[in-house]
């Protein structure tokens, strides 16, 4: 007997191949095979993704397609194709290539995940938790009924209970903080009933896994699937009592700004590896060990945020998407065929639909949610993810699922995660509601009320020049104080850490303030050192979104805040060579968003240096900023921030104004860009800026110098401009009245005379500040609803106000 296996059994695949030009295939070997396979794994995915990204789709839908495509159901109909790429004989390394994957990625989903939060829940997230569970669980009991009756005839019958009932009310805790995040609903009523629940329903799932697996081994004896029970809470026991205070200790000795030992790393994963390996030996899977000891690592400190560095973008991008693949690969379309099938597909759709959104949307009722949250949160309780193929996947290793009946609840999982953005999308908008203010520009004739700038900034190059404007920008004693938002931009990624962003988020507002934050954030420690030595209030914000919708929590800060104007960080950066460097189209796009929906004045801030890279003192300040004045709104906006800047003691402000002889015209109203919605300059403008100057005349100081310059041509705004080039900063007005200085320009928000300031050719040391004065008439598309209208003539609300309150974001 054991020579006739011998014989039929295939010879192992050796690891490397001597080379092509040896005569080997590299795709008969192991190693050039898998590397193949992950190649083209992500590759096909990530196209996936990008494809699926107008639809809001969450990346794990791509990859769970891909995984469908790339098996059986579709190219995997080319046995060439198949056995080429996916040979029967390379599975065993792929599959366990990919659970090694998740086992790591179960290891930060317990990481991530904070008991804490769990044990706060409140009785309403824990009522709709229990019927999102109770309700799906009972259906699902219901349709293993009729699937056994039909296309699992044999299977056991307690084991496939469970799996069913398991697999219909579990709700994927990450998929669904990616998707509240992508629809601004994380500090919504409906966003954090949802993250609580399925906070919960992630724990009980995990519980009732284990279960599940403990009722299907192999031996059918009721006293086998005691001991797996039973053995399962002794290691749960172990983990608690003695790696804790293991892991404890490690993180007690990782204290913040210094780098995480290298042995205490390796410790760690390899806990992980041996705790994977005992709750295997077991018998209740080993991701189980993984998921303990993320769990029960301190998330205090330094210590799990470096755990989480080190592993989650090689799991999360190249090992986990080769888990759906390897689940794609068992799933084959083509055996749900055939009425009953099909029928069956649907009756598993509707009873995971029904159950899931009947059952939270009867208790939300009751708890007197308003209908539409309500109907809202069923849908959002309905999202599967990756342990619903977990769960799938060890139902059909243990013959609990067999191909048909995989196949069908795979394309459920699909399905009902699919649906959910669009519709949660189409029945619940919170719309953004918000007071009227009347301080929408820095031009004002109320020069003693406080001014608020919400001052935007991407990463830490910008926060010296930010700063240093900040102190330009404080005024002297007799102006009104200045209040500063300083919001950090952050695109919202698709790293697995989202969760921890969720966590962060949901304490504090999306944008939020951080009254909570981490002290050790050095972005938040330059601020309030600056706060510390001046008069000016500062108050840290991060945004934490997709580019593409980041400029909605922009302007919502800024309407809620009630600021006068948004400082942008222009999309390029200077390089060391004096060239302007592209951070990126999409943050191009932002500033112009943000420009057309502002409910205040905008400033695009080209950053070279204020002051050079490091904060400058107050009393080392020595800036020349430079307004040049042709004329119109934006230009009285620009120069009314010079005035202010003016009054700090070390900046001297030059004005030059362009006087354009009488019959001369430098300006074309299709050449200057006339916002929309903007009357034409033309019909008050002269008078407008005849009557700010003057009173600016008035008010002049010895910090200040003015002149007019006579001008016939483009060529003598240049030769001006260019005699200029020593100051630090320019204020100039996008919409400036003039033809475009520049023969071409890639940046038109910056406007015709700031574009060619921003060009390398005039200057590689000049600030420039292109500043958009609001206008209510161009306004036509806000972000906030105004609730009453008589209450523009309220009082901003005061510095040291707590509000807690945070923006409710409209979809």
């Amino acid at each position: 007997m054991a020579t006739n296996v011998t014989t039929v059994s295939q010879a192992p695949m050796k690891a490397t191949s001597n080379g092509s030009f040896q005569g080997d295939n590299p795709l008969n070997y192991a190693l050039p095979l898998i590397i193949i396979q992950i190649c083209l794994i992500v590759v096909f995915t990530r196209l996936l993704a990008w494809i699926l990204k107008p639809l809001r789709q969450p990346r794990v839908i791509a990859e769970i397609i891909g995984g469908v495509l790339l098996g059986p159901s579709a190219f995997g109909r080319s046995k060439k194709f198949l056995h080429t790429v996916f040979p029967a004989k390379s599975m065993t390394v792929l599959d366990t290539l990919a659970n090694i994957g998740l086992l790591f990625f179960l290891f930060l989903v317990g990481l991530e995940l904070d008991i804490r939060a769990i044990r706060r829940t409140g009785k309403k997230a824990l009522g709709i938790a229990l019927a999102g569970i109770s309700l799906p669980f009972v259906l699902g009991i219901g349709t293993s009924v009729v699937l056994r009756a039909t296309v699992s005839k044999g299977v056991s019958q307690g084991p496939f209970l469970v799996f069913m009932g398991v697999a219909l009310s579990i709700t994927a805790f990450p998929v669904l903080a990616r998707i509240l995040a992508e629809l601004k609903l994380l500090t919504t009523d409906v966003g954090r009933m949802a993250m609580s629940a399925a906070a919960v329903n992630d724990v009980a799932a995990w519980i009732l896994l284990a279960l599940a697996i403990a009722l299907s081994g192999n031996n059918t004896s009721p006293l086998v699937s005691i001991w797996v029970l039973l053995c399962g809470v002794a290691f749960v026991a172990f983990a608690i009592l003695v790696l804790r205070p293991a892991l404890a200790l490690m993180a007690r000795r990782s204290p913040e700004g210094e780098p995480v030992k290298e042995l205490y790393i390796c410790i760690t994963l390899t806990l992980v590896l041996a705790a994977s390996f005992v709750t295997d030996t077991i018998g209740i899977h080993a991701l189980f060990g993984a998921f303990v000891v993320g769990l029960i690592v301190p998330k205090d400190g330094p210590f799990a945020g470096v755990l989480i560095e080190k592993i989650e973008d090689l799991v999360s991008a190249i090992f986990l998407p080769l888990y759906f693949v390897s689940s794609g690969l068992k799933t084959n379309v083509a055996t749900i065929s055939g009425a009953e099938s099909w029928g069956l597909l649907a009756l598993v759709i509707f009873t995971a639909c029904f159950g899931k959104i009947v059952g939270t949307l009867v208790v939300t009722l009751i708890l007197k949610v308003p209908f539409r949250e309500a109907l809202a949160l069923g849908f959002l309780m309905n999202t599967k993810g990756l342990v619903e193929l977990i769960v799938l996947n060890i139902g059909k290793d243990r013959k609990v699922l067999n191909d048909q009946s995989f196949a069908i609840l795979v394309m459920m999982a699909l399905f009902t995660t699919f649906i959910t953005t669009p519709i949660v999308m189409a029945v619940y908008k919170p719309a953004r509601r918000a007071a009227p203010y009347k301080h929408r520009t820095i031009q004002r004739k109320n020069l003693d009320a406080e001014l608020r700038i919400l001052a935007c900034f991407h990463s830490t190059r910008n926060i010296p020049t930010m700063i240093n404007l900040i102190e330009s920008s404080r005024g002297n004693q007799k102006r009104g104080r200045l209040c500063v938002y300083a919001m950090h931009l952050m695109e919202l990624s698709e790293r697995s850490s989202a969760i921890s962003m969720v966590h962060k988020a949901r304490n504090n507002g999306l944008p939020f303030w951080n009254r909570k934050r981490d002290d050790k954030d050095q972005m938040v420690i330059a601020f309030e050192a600056y706060q510390q030595l001046s008069s000016v209030s500062i108050r840290p914000m991060t945004a934490i979104s997709p580019l593409d919708s980041i400029h909605e929590d922009i302007c919502t800060s800024a309407h809620q805040k009630r600021v006068a104007m948004i400082i942008l960080p222009f999309h390029k950066h200077q390089r060391l060579d004096g060239t302007m460097e592209s951070l990126g189209h999409s943050f191009h796009l932002a500033n112009h968003r943000v420009l057309h929906h502002a409910p205040c004045s905008v400033g695009i801030l080209v950053d070279r240096g204020l002051g050079g890279t490091t904060q400058v003192s107050a009393s080392d300040v020595s800036y020349t900023v430079a307004v040049p004045f042709l004329g119109g709104p934006d230009d009285r906006e620009a120069l009314a921030y010079g005035v202010r800047i003016a009054e700090h003691p070390g900046i001297m402000l030059t004005v030059i104004r362009f006087v354009v002889p009488p019959g001369k015209l430098l300006m074309t109203e299709c050449e200057s860009g006339v916002r929309v919605g903007e009357a034409i300059p033309g019909d008050n403008k002269e008078v407008d800026d005849e009557l700010f100057l003057s009173e600016f005349e008035g008010s002049r100081n010895e910090s200040t110098s003015y002149e007019e310059r006579v001008v016939e041509t483009k060529a003598d705004v240049i030769a001006i401009l260019k005699s200029m080039n020593k100051c630090n900063l320019f204020l100039v007005g996008r919409m400036a009245p003039t033809a475009p200085l520049l023969d071409r320009s890639d940046c038109p928000e910056l406007g015709p005379m700031g574009s060619f300031l921003a060009s390398s050719d005039f200057s590689t040391t000049a600030s420039i500040i292109v500043v958009q004065q609001y206008d209510a008439a161009a306004n036509l598309h806000p972000l906030v609803k105004e609730q009453v209208a008589e209450m523009c003539d309220m009082p901003d609300t005061p510095v040291g106000s707590t509000s807690t309150s945070n923006p409710s974001f409209q979809t």
